[in-house]
């Protein structure tokens, strides 16, 4: 698949992604994998893709952009928007890198081991302990 010449001919650059997507065509909905996109198009990765110039509806979490083939082969597609997109529509819901979600359990750190100061209850529990007279073993 040589698109070199594609290239050139692009008005905006493309974001290399790897998300799930759906393309919606009359009566059958098709799970495919947004590889990259642009504004003005996107491609797309899957089985029993629509031929060349078919209309499809482009889903991604919550947003729908009306769309067409403009190619399609070997399991790949490209996809050109019926009007311009800017990618971080696509890509909002996306933490940004470096980044993670902690669990509530992870965020939470333990205390650390540096020692810390005795409270007044606890120096006189060791002073007491310290003063009484040892227990003989075997009493």
């Amino acid at each position: 698949m040589d698109e070199s010449g594609t290239t050139q001919k692009r008005r905006s650059s493309r974001s290399n992604v790897l998300l799930k997507a759906t393309l919606e065509i009359p009566g059958d909905s098709l799970s495919v994998v947004l590889r990259n996109l642009s504004q003005d198009g996107a491609l797309v990765q899957g089985h029993c893709l629509p031929e060349e110039g078919t209309r499809v509806l482009f889903h991604r979490q919550g947003l729908s952009v009306p769309s067409r083939i403009a190619w399609c082969d070997g399991g790949f597609a490209g996809l050109q928007f019926d009007y311009p997109l800017y990618p971080r529509e696509i890509l909002r819901h996306i933490p940004p890198m470096g980044r993670k979600p902690q669990p509530e359990a992870v965020a939470k750190r333990r205390p650390g081991l540096a020692p810390q100061p005795l409270t007044a209850a606890e120096l006189r529990l060791i002073e007491q302990w310290a003063t009484e007279a040892p227990h003989k073993l075997g009493e």
